[in-house]
């Protein structure tokens, strides 16, 4: 027999005020629990069946979920904190002085997160997913000043570990992109092959706001903390090096920053050093064997190894596999995507060879900071590409490399003025530039001029790297068409100089170009295969590799030109297409279509506007000239 509550969503949810009655704690406490454990309120299908009929607004948490919290070690921790405040508040109304205080340091009741951290990320995996918000909130609360809500110890331990998570990202250099936004700055570090995004607030003064609850807050800064705590270890000893590092006082007291810590390696243990790692360079043929290696009995893999022993050594170059040798082969149960680009060894090393130049993308350069530019920010993206940096010991702290201004050995002096000063002028051969330039140099992932970024000149517009750009991009015609032009007369060049050494050692007449098969990688150019089989093709024809390139970029902008009057001609079919295909269509899906055709007009309209906007200001600025 039917029994009403006791069946369906009077089951299976319960509101608030009856979980607090179940777990007979406080309501704060049983927010802090919540946060901690990471239970939530839940929305069911209909209220009042989960309320046993009442119309009432409540919230609801899953049943399971409280009687999981039950058990909670942390809330008998609660309880003994709720009787021992009893026990002050009598020995304080009683006057006894001496026992309040021996009872709040001898008896007062503590609680730690490790299991809940345990529960919650199993796998190392889990917690990456976490990981921006805890540096984020880690890394503001470090910012803050010090008052009656945010007591110092908490921001000094932030301070801390955000100091070492920088001094990981450092040591790894492991950091990607950075962008330079209103709300702060926006770091992005790959950890083990996943983004890492986090803010970094600018060092201005900050102003704690009243209508903000900061019990909230700091429930989940104690979460927090305890997880970044977790990751560090984790991070440190698979590099070998000693958690936590030991602080210098002496350097921290001179405002040295993350400077004042002392990285030290870990006695005894198998893992290697990172920085060697990050240097150290594998060759072509070591891959190569380590691939063929796999999958192949013990006996096999020793002849292998003989053979490669007795052969005489070629260079690296010369080593190099062709595309078809490692080549991802297509699952059997996902559909394949033509579009899909393959992977082949030689792209692993070139993505492995990229990363490597990116980590030392500011190696050979010594930079300075003037007195009005912000040390930390800076100090942590140079050294997190392998540049050396100082600054003025004066006005931004102790512990810098470089001795002063005056070196000889500083390229770049990073100044934020609107004029360059005499004494600044005086001072050897280098590079004055804006802060901007370092992080645009590493969201292009090369050296950028320096003109556009001397003192007082107008900066490039600064776009976010974390996104791709949709629509009007500035600039981006003109460096296309640059690098374009540029790649055309290098390819041009090339294969006058290959003709000509072919015409010197064998006058035997060049084969005609193109052929069939290079047309048909060039209409289309991401099939592998057909270029593959075009540039084995030109190998047998004797085709020189700088006139393959240059044929074949050609013939893909013909194909492409070719392409678009082709989809001119069959709009009219396509729009047909699309209106029966809208007809087959739900309610639903037409009205979600339509507002991606409306966002995608919209996007397409201001990106016009914004063409138009720039070809009247260039028009201005000519007839400006020409007055």
């Amino acid at each position: 027999m039917f029994t009403k509550g006791k069946k369906g969503a009077a089951k299976n949810y319960i509101t608030r005020n009856q979980a607090l009655k179940r777990l007979q704690c406080s309501l704060s406490d049983f927010r802090r629990l919540c946060i901690l454990k990471g239970i939530f309120p839940r929305e069911p299908r209909n209220k009042k069946k989960a309320n046993n009929g009442s119309s009432a607004p409540a919230s609801f948490y899953y049943t399971k979920d409280i009687l999981y919290l039950q058990h909670e070690p942390i809330l008998a921790k609660l309880r003994e904190h709720k009787a021992f405040a009893k026990k002050i508040s009598r020995a304080l109304g009683r006057g006894e002085w001496a026992e309040a205080k021996s009872l709040e340091e001898n008896n007062k009741p503590s609680y730690r997160l490790d299991h809940v951290i345990k529960e919650r990320y199993p796998t190392f995996t889990h917690t990456l997913n976490d990981l921006p918000d805890a540096l984020s909130l880690v890394t503001l609360f470090s910012h803050l000043p010090s008052n009656a809500k945010v007591p110092p110890s908490i921001i000094e331990n932030c301070a801390r570990l955000s100091a070492e998570w920088q001094l990981y990202v450092m040591r790894t250099r492991c950091l990607r992109r950075v962008f330079l936004s209103i709300k702060g700055v926006y770091f992005e570090a790959e950890i083990e092959g996943r983004p890492v995004r986090w803010l970094v607030p600018y060092m201005f003064t900050q102003h704690i706001p009243e209508d903000v609850d900061f019990r909230i807050l700091l429930t989940f800064l104690e979460l927090h903390q305890t997880l970044l705590g977790f990751v560090l270890f984790k991070l440190y000893t698979d590099i070998n090096l000693v958690y936590p590092p030991p602080l210098d006082v002496e350097k921290d007291a001179s405002g040295a920053g993350v400077g004042a810590f002392n990285l030290r390696e870990a006695t005894g243990a198998l893992t290697r050093d990172a920085e060697a790692d990050v240097k150290k360079k594998v060759s072509a043929r070591d891959v190569r064997k380590e691939i063929k290696n796999i999958g192949v009995s013990a006996p096999a893999a020793d002849e292998e190894m003989a053979d490669a022993d007795a052969a005489p050594a070629a260079p690296e170059d010369a080593d190099l596999p062709a595309a078809d040798e490692f080549v991802e082969q297509p699952s059997k149960s996902a559909p394949s995507d033509p579009s899909t680009a393959t992977l082949t060894l030689s792209s692993l090393i070139a993505s492995s060879a990229s990363t490597s130049a990116l980590q030392s993308l500011f190696a050979p350069y010594t930079f300075f900071l003037s007195r009005e530019v912000t040390r930390p920010t800076l100090e942590f993206v140079i050294r997190s590409f392998g540049g050396k940096v100082g600054w003025d010991t004066t006005t931004l702290g102790g512990g810098s490399p470089v001795a002063d201004e005056a070196d000889p050995s500083i390229t770049h002096m990073i100044v934020d003025r609107p004029q360059l000063p005499e004494r600044l002028r005086k001072l050897p051969k280098r590079a004055y530039i804006q802060p901007q330039w370092v992080v645009d140099c590493i969201n292009a992932g090369k050296i950028l001029p320096t003109e556009q970024y001397a003192p007082g000149v107008v900066l490039p517009p600064h776009l976010s790297p974390f996104q791709e750009a949709a629509g009007y991009v500035p600039g981006a015609e003109e460096e296309e068409e640059s690098e374009e032009e540029d790649e055309e007369m290098e390819a041009e060049e090339g294969a006058e100089v290959e003709e000509e050494a072919e015409e010197d050692a064998s006058p035997a007449p060049t084969p005609k170009y193109p052929t069939a098969a290079l047309l048909a990688a060039a209409a289309s150019p991401e099939n592998a295969s057909l270029r593959d089989a075009a540039e084995l093709e030109a190998e047998q024809l004797g085709v020189p590799h700088a006139t393959f390139e240059a044929e074949l970029k050609k013939a893909t902008k013909a194909a492409s030109k070719k392409a678009g009057k082709g989809k001119a001609s069959t709009a009219g079919a396509d729009d047909e297409e699309k209106g029966m295909a809208q007809l087959m269509m739900s309610n639903k899906q037409r009205k979600l279509y339509e507002k991606m055709q409306y966002s995608n007009r919209k996007k397409a309209e201001e990106a016009e506007l914004l063409k138009t906007k720039k070809a009247a200001l260039a028009k201005k600025g000519k007839k400006g000239g020409k007055a």
